[in-house]
């Protein structure tokens, strides 16, 4: 999937969309997204000055993204305006900066699903080192009136 249907799939959009493409998508199964982080991100200006680094919470809301495209497509949701809420986080581990000029991977799989609610497992690595990851917990739902 290139940006425009990566738009098509979420309701994110700049300056928090942290999804630009999608490389492999089986779905019902796992997802390989890629982030392209680069000096022009608004969090770059100050988190830090002078030691660019991307915040680790903004990595595991990249991680989210792509379940939600993971979520979303396997369920054929695509348009109906659902939106994928975050419900918990657990065992967040951040193992390396991530810099201006990398390229993100994003690699989640699903770990339980339950009628609205879905456990995933996400890692985000940089040239195959590993950067963050976690455990995290959505549920899929209307949006708000």
């Amino acid at each position: 999937m290139d940006v425009r249907q990566v738009l098509k799939a979420l309701p994110h959009r700049y300056p928090l969309l942290l999804v630009d493409r999608v490389e492999d998508l089986t779905l019902g199964e796992d997802i390989h997204a890629v982030k392209a982080v680069t000096f022009n991100e608004d969090f770059f200006q100050g988190h830090f000055p002078g030691a660019p680094i991307m915040p680790g919470v903004l990595q595991i809301e990249a991680l989210a993204q792509a379940a939600a495209i993971l979520g979303i497509e396997t369920l054929e949701l695509a348009g109906t305006g659902k939106l994928v809420y975050f419900m918990g986080i657990e065992g967040a581990k951040f193992r390396a900066p991530v810099t201006p000029g990398c390229l993100l991977d994003l690699k989640v799989s699903f770990l339980q699903k339950r009628s609205r609610v879905y456990k995933f497992a996400g890692k985000a690595s940089v040239n195959g080192k590993v950067t963050c990851e976690c455990e995290f917990t959505a549920m899929i739902a209307d949006p708000p009136e």
